[in-house]
C-alpha cells in the first residue's frame, strides 16, 4: 500500500481526462498527449505556449532575475547592519556557498521532474501526504508573497535620484512603481514574445553595466586614486578591514538574508521547464553558469563600492549606492542622472522576468484547481500568453507597492520573502535526502553532494532561529526586529490552518470528498478540477 502512494500521480490519472469542448475535433483523449504524472519516463508536458525558450533566453531569464536591485541596493543597507566591509565581503562569500548548496538540491530535482512550477513540483512529488497540504502551502506562499515589487521600488527610487527628486513624496514613489508593474504586465500578457525579447536585452544590458561598475573600480585605483576616500589603503589594511564587526546573530541573518535574495532566481528556469528546449541540459548548464556569473560579478562589485566611496556615505547610502558611487567616479551630471537610468533599466528587466516566470508558477496552481475561477485562470486566450496568472501575480504586488510606507517595504519584503525561502528550502532538502532512502533507483541526471544538503540544511535551520535572539540594542520604534519571521511563520502556519478547513474540516461537516478530475480547456491546456464527492 505505501508503494501504491509512492506512485500516486501528482496529479489526477490521464484516464479520466476528458474534453471540454463538445466538438469532436477537440476531443482529447489519454493516449494523446503525455500523462500529468511526474513518474513518466518521458518529459510529461509540453505547454500549450510551445517549447519556445532557447538557451540564451533561459539564461537571460536566470541572470536578470539573480542580478536585480540585490547588488545595486544591498550593499548599502548590509554594511550598515554589520559595521565593517570585512564581515560584509564575508556575508556575501558565504551567500555564494549557501546558493551553490541550495542550486544543487534544485538541480537534483529538477533534472528529475523536468516540468514548469520549480520548488512546487518538488514538494507535491515527495510529500503526498497528508493530501493537499504541500500542494496548499505553495500556493498560498506563491500568491500572497511571491511578489513582483521590491525592484518596482528600486526603479522608482532611481528614477527619482536621477531626475533630482529624491526627496519627493509617498505618492511619486509608489506611482513609478505601480506604473512600471503595470506596464510590464501588460506587456507579457497582451505580446508576450515581445516581452521575451525585451526581457533577453534588457539582460544583456545589466550585465553590461554591473561589469563597466567592475572596470571603473579599477580604473579609480590605478589611474585616479584621489577619486576614491581617504585612507583607501588603509581601508585594505586586515584590521581596518574588521573594524567595528557586528557578529550578533540576530544582526547577521537579516543581512544574510538580504544576501540570499542576491543570489536569489538561481532555478528561474525550472517554473517554466514545460516551455524550454531540452529542459534537463539547458537547466544545468544554464544554472551552473549563471551562478558563477554572479559570484565573480557580485564579489568584485562590492570591492569597487569600497574602493570608491567612503564608509560612512556607504553607511548611510540606504538603496542609493550604486548612484553615488557613479557620481563620485563621474561627476554630478553623469553620475546623478545617467547612470541612475541605467540601473533602474536594469530594475526593469528584473521585474520583466520575475513577473514572466510567477505568471507561469501562479498558472500552474490554477491549473491544478488551487485557484478560484481556475478554468479561466488556466487559459492562454485571447493572447496566447498566461493573463491569468499575470493578473494573480499583478494584484498583490501592487498592494504591497501601494500600501505599506515606502521607506520600509523594501527591506521588509526582503526577509519575508527570504524566511519563508529558507523554511521551503529546509522541507526541499529533507525532501531530497527522504527520497535517496525511500526511492534509490529514480532516474536523476543530476545528483547533489551530500555535503551540500547538509550545509544548506544546518544552515536554514539557523537562520530560521535567528531571528527571535534580540539584538544588544534594545529596540527603539519602527518595525519590530522579528517582524519579518513573525509574518512569515504565521503565513506557514495559517496556510496550515486553511488546509485543514478546506480538505478536512469542512468535508467532513458536510459529509463530502475532494476528487481531482482532469479536463483540457479549447486552447489545448490540460487543467485539474477539485470536485466534491459524496460519502
Amino acid at each position: 500500500m505505501a508503494d501504491d502512494d509512492e506512485r500516486r500521480p501528482l496529479l489526477a490519472d490521464t484516464a479520466s481526462i476528458h474534453a471540454s469542448s463538445s466538438t469532436d475535433d477537440d476531443a482529447v483523449t489519454a493516449k494523446d498527449r503525455p500523462s500529468r504524472s511526474v513518474d513518466d519516463d518521458v518529459l510529461p508536458e509540453t505547454s500549450s505556449l510551445g517549447r519556445n525558450l532557447s538557451w540564451t533566453s533561459s539564461y537571460m531569464l536566470v541572470i536578470s532575475r539573480v542580478i536585480g536591485s540585490g547588488i545595486f541596493a544591498t550593499p548599502g543597507t548590509i554594511l550598515q547592519a554589520v559595521g565593517s566591509p570585512g564581515l560584509s565581503l564575508l556575508l556575501w562569500a558565504v551567500g555564494a556557498l549557501v546558493a551553490a548548496a541550495g542550486l544543487a538540491v534544485a538541480l537534483e530535482y529538477g533534472c528529475m521532474l523536468p516540468r514548469s512550477g520549480g520548488q512546487k513540483v518538488y514538494l507535491e512529488f515527495t510529500y503526498r501526504r497528508p493530501r493537499f497540504l504541500a500542494s496548499t502551502l505553495v500556493a498560498v506562499n506563491a500568491v500572497l508573497l511571491g511578489f513582483t515589487a521590491s525592484n518596482c521600488v528600486i526603479f522608482s527610487q532611481y528614477t527619482l535620484f536621477a531626475a533630482g527628486h529624491e526627496a519627493a513624496g509617498e505618492g511619486a514613489r509608489k506611482a513609478l512603481a505601480a506604473g512600471l508593474l503595470s506596464a510590464v504586465t501588460a506587456v507579457h500578457a497582451v505580446a508576450p514574445r515581445l516581452g521575451v525579447r525585451l526581457q533577453d536585452l534588457l539582460g544583456w544590458v545589466k550585465m553590461a553595466i554591473v561589469a563597466f561598475m567592475v572596470l571603473c573600480g579599477g580604473y579609480v585605483v590605478a589611474l585616479r586614486p584621489d577619486t576614491g576616500p581617504r585612507g583607501a589603503d588603509a581601508l585594505l589594511s586586515w584590521e581596518r578591514l574588521w573594524r567595528d564587526s557586528n557578529w550578533g546573530w540576530g544582526v547577521v541573518c537579516p543581512a544574510l538574508f538580504k544576501v540570499f535574495y542576491s543570489y536569489a532566481g538561481l532555478d528561474n528556469v525550472s517554473n517554466v521547464l514545460n516551455e524550454v528546449r531540452d529542459p534537463v541540459r539547458t537547466l544545468r548548464s544554464v544554472t551552473l553558469t549563471a551562478l558563477l556569473t554572479s559570484c565573480a560579478l557580485y564579489f568584485l562589485v562590492n570591492v569597487a563600492y569600497l574602493l570608491v566611496v567612503p564608509l560612512g556615505d556607504i553607511r548611510g547610502s540606504g538603496e542609493l549606492i550604486a548612484a553615488l558611487f557613479f557620481e563620485r567616479v563621474f561627476g554630478e551630471h553623469v553620475g546623478r542622472k545617467v547612470l541612475p537610468l541605467a540601473v533602474a533599466l536594469s530594475a526593469v528587466g528584473n521585474v520583466m522576468v520575475v513577473a514572466f516566470a510567477m505568471a507561469r508558477l501562479k498558472q500552474e496552481i490554477a491549473r491544478q484547481g488551487f485557484l478560484p475561477f481556475s478554468d479561466v485562470l488556466s487559459s492562454t486566450k485571447p493572447f496566447n500568453s498566461p493573463v491569468g496568472g499575470l493578473l494573480v501575480n499583478y494584484v498583490p504586488s501592487l498592494l504591497v507597492i501601494v500600501l505599506p510606507p515606502s521607506s520600509e517595504v523594501y527591506s521588509f519584503i526582503l526577509e519575508v520573502e527570504g524566511y519563508t525561502g529558507q523554511i521551503f528550502g529546509l522541507a526541499t532538502g529533507l525532501g531530497l535526502l527522504w527520497l535517496r532512502y525511500k526511492r534509490p533507483h529514480l532516474k536523476r541526471p543530476f545528483k547533489a553532494w551530500i555535503s551540500a544538503v547538509v550545509l544548506r540544511l544546518l544552515l536554514g535551520v539557523g537562520l530560521l532561529a535567528a531571528p527571535f535572539f534580540p539584538p544588544a540594542d534594545k529596540y527603539k520604534g519602527g518595525l519590530f526586529y522579528a517582524t519579518y519571521a513573525i509574518v512569515g511563520a504565521g503565513t506557514i502556519v495559517g496556510s496550515v490552518a486553511y488546509w485543514y478547513a478546506w480538505t478536512v474540516a469542512v468535508p467532513r461537516w458536510r459529509g463530502y470528498r475532494l476528487e481531482e478530475e482532469s479536463t483540457i480547456l479549447a486552447d489545448g491546456t490540460s487543467v485539474t478540477k477539485l470536485v466534491h464527492k459524496r460519502k
